[in-house]
């Protein structure tokens, strides 16, 4: 089965930068979507953004202009660029990946990302 493992995550100040990676390893099959969703103490887990193996993204009307999602397919891996931060952007934040109509899904551990004001 697909394993992903977040790196990135940390302590910033209201206006800083933050950049998240996921890496997916010790599964065969192709991945077809993979994305970033995060989770705020007492919230559900919200999708952040997620981008196909042919590029197409989508974001979160909250994180739209302050966040780009990449993905190098040939390494499996996708990254979250996250600038200008707020403090709302406070959360755990959770790799996904999806297969192929989505007839498998899994989720990596989390990467607490803390924003100070």
């Amino acid at each position: 089965q697909v394993q992903l493992v977040e790196s990135g995550g940390g302590l910033v100040q209201a206006g800083g930068s933050l950049r998240l990676s996921c890496a997916a390893s010790g599964g065969s099959v192709s991945i077809e979507t993979m994305g970033w969703y995060r989770r705020a103490p007492g919230k559900q887990r919200d999708l952040v953004a997620a981008i196909t193996s042919g590029g197409s993204t989508n974001y979160a009307d909250s994180v739209k202009g302050r966040f780009t999602i990449s993905r190098d397919n040939a390494k499996n891996t996708v990254h979250l660029q996250m600038n200008s931060l707020k403090p709302e952007d406070t959360a755990v934040y959770y790799c996904n990946a999806a297969g192929p109509r989505t007839w498998w899904w899994t989720w990596g551990q989390g990467t607490q990302v803390t924003v100070s004001s």
